[in-house]
């Protein structure tokens, strides 16, 4: 009678086993589930403080004085080399003049091909810069070698006072950054150097772009003119233009 009750139990207990089993795995389910998420969140909230890549740097445009030699493949007997003349303009072998002052490379050659239009079918044309406008930034004031220099890689303010000789014992670590806009205007930016000098500041280091130039004064300048017009000029004597 015992043997037989206990058959009877026996699938009641293999059942609540199974019941308790499949509870766990649940539980372990969710709870890899809740990890799995946490995972994700953290790295999604690591990602968001990734630094953004840089924009690449703009193409060169044609500058006055710019040489450029042009090929023809399918039509070498218009294979020329020509200068941009000081109004912006390149006289074309048995084509009319085009205006390619501002304009990129890839630019200049659809201009090329739009000129040879009437003269060549769909032509095919190459277009390489020989001598050009190097990069360059101006260092004047307060430093032991003031003048032009090339810019062969990117500087900060501090570096490019430094390839200047550095500050001559009058300098004032009040710095000033002068740099042209496509839109005809000299922006003034102030840097006080003194704080980044000391290890504090980093910020203040700004990195220098083609054509900026950095005043260094002898006295304290209190206020000056942020944004200054192309016809004034950027200063190249001892002091800023100020207010």
């Amino acid at each position: 009678m015992w043997f037989i009750r206990s058959m009877l139990c026996l699938p009641l207990l293999l059942i609540g086993v199974l019941s308790s089993l499949q509870a766990q795995q649940h539980e372990e389910y969710a709870g890899n589930a809740t990890t799995v998420a946490a995972a994700h969140n953290s790295l999604a909230e690591h990602s968001d403080h990734h630094p953004v890549l840089e924009e690449r740097a703009p193409r060169y445009r044609i500058n006055r004085n710019d040489v450029l030699s042009l090929s023809f493949p399918l039509s070498t007997e218009f294979n020329q080399s020509v200068t941009v003349q000081p109004d912006g303009y390149i006289t074309l072998s048995a084509a009319s003049s085009i205006f390619v002052l501002g304009l990129t490379v890839p630019e200049v050659v659809e201009a090329i091909k739009n000129a040879y239009a009437k003269v060549l079918h769909d032509p095919i044309v190459n277009v390489d810069l020989t001598d050009f406008q190097k990069a360059y930034f101006i260092v004047t004031g307060q430093v032991n070698k003031p003048g032009q220099y090339d810019l062969r890689y990117d500087l900060t303010v501090s570096e490019a006072i430094a390839v200047a000789g550095g500050f001559l014992p009058t300098a004032k670590t009040q710095v000033f950054l002068y740099h042209r806009s496509s839109s005809g205007w000299v922006e003034a930016k102030e840097l006080k150097l003194k704080g980044f000098l000391h290890g504090k500041n980093i910020e203040e280091d700004t990195v220098m772009q083609p054509g900026d130039m950095i005043f260094v004064p002898e006295t304290t300048i209190v206020k000056i003119r942020k944004y200054i017009p192309y016809s004034v000029g950027i200063p190249l004597g001892t002091s800023p233009i100020y207010y």
